[in-house]
C-alpha cells in the first residue's frame, strides 16, 4: 500500500482531540475528497459511527484507540503513523442491512457493522417468530431479545449473550437469543451469510420491541428483516503484528 493523504476524525475526548491536532500539524489536513485513508481516533463505538458516516467514500479506515476495549482499533504508539498504515493488513467487512416496520406502518432502514438486535421495551418478555429464507424456523421465541451478528461483531454483544465467536473470514452469521425462556434449551444458530432473516413481533401491543442496528434504535417494531448488504464493503486496517484474525482467535482462548 502507498497511502499518503490521511483524513483525521476524532471523538469528543480531550486526549483524542489533542492527538488529532498533533497529527494534522505533522501530516497536513486533507479533506474527504482528497484523502486516501481515514484515521479514526476514539473507541469502538465512535469507530462504528465513523465507518457508517463515511461508508460511501469506500476508503480504508485505520483506528487509533482512545476508548476502553478498542477491539476495532490499533494501539497508540511512537511508531511512524504512515509507515504503520502502509504495512497494515486489511480486513473486509460486509455490513448488515436492517429494514424495520413499526406499528404505525413506517419503514426504517439501518446499517450494522456488528449486529442487529431486537430487544423488549417493557418488563414483559418479547414473543418473536423467526423465518429464514421464507422458511419458518421458530413459531414462537419468548425472550428478552435476539441478535444477528457478523463475524466482526461476534466478539461484542453476541459474545456477552453467550453466542459463538466466528472467524473473521467465515461466510456465516450468528443468530443468538438473549435470555430465552421458551424454548428454554435453544441456544441459537449459525447460518449462511446469504440468508435473509425475518423477525415478526407477536402481541406487539402488549409486548413492544425495539430494533437496534449497532447504535441506531427503532422503537415499536412489528417486523424486521435483516440481510447482508453486499453493495457495501468496509476495509478496516490493523497492525500486521496484531491482525483482526489474531484478535478473534485470542478471544476464543480467554476465560
Amino acid at each position: 500500500m502507498n497511502m499518503q493523504k490521511p483524513y483525521f476524525i476524532s471523538s469528543a475526548s480531550t486526549e483524542a482531540i489533542a492527538y488529532r491536532n498533533t497529527l494534522i500539524e505533522k501530516f497536513g489536513s486533507f479533506t474527504t475528497n482528497e484523502c486516501d485513508v481515514i484515521v479514526v481516533l476514539g473507541g469502538d463505538g465512535f469507530m462504528l459511527e465513523a465507518i457508517k458516516d463515511h461508508l460511501e467514500l469506500n476508503l480504508p479506515i485505520f483506528g487509533l484507540n482512545f476508548g476502553s476495549v478498542g477491539f476495532l482499533m490499533n494501539a497508540v504508539n511512537e511508531e511512524p503513523l504512515m509507515t504503520r498504515i502502509n504495512a497494515s493488513q486489511s480486513t473486509d467487512i460486509i455490513p448488515l442491512k436492517m429494514t424495520a416496520t413499526t406499528s404505525d406502518n413506517k419503514i426504517h432502514t439501518g446499517i450494522a457493522i456488528n449486529e442487529v438486535s431486537l430487544l423488549r421495551e417493557t418488563r414483559q418478555a418479547a414473543k418473536l417468530k423467526i423465518t429464514i429464507d421464507n422458511n419458518t424456523r421458530l413459531d414462537e421465541l419468548i425472550c428478552d431479545g435476539i441478535l444477528l451478528s457478523t463475524p466482526s461483531g461476534s466478539t461484542a454483544y453476541n459474545l456477552s449473550a453467550h453466542g459463538p465467536i466466528l472467524p473473521i473470514n467465515s461466510d456465516v452469521l450468528a443468530l443468538t437469543p438473549i435470555s430465552a425462556f421458551r424454548p428454554r434449551r435453544w441456544r441459537g444458530a449459525i447460518i449462511e451469510n446469504s440468508s435473509k432473516v425475518k423477525f415478526e413481533v407477536l402481541e406487539a401491543d402488549k409486548r413492544p420491541v425495539s430494533a437496534v442496528a449497532d447504535n441506531v434504535e427503532v422503537r415499536d417494531v412489528i417486523k424486521v428483516t435483516v440481510e447482508q448488504d453486499h453493495k457495501q464493503k468496509v476495509k478496516i486496517l490493523f497492525d500486521a503484528q496484531h491482525s483482526f484474525e489474531e484478535r478473534i482467535l485470542n478471544e476464543q482462548f480467554k476465560f
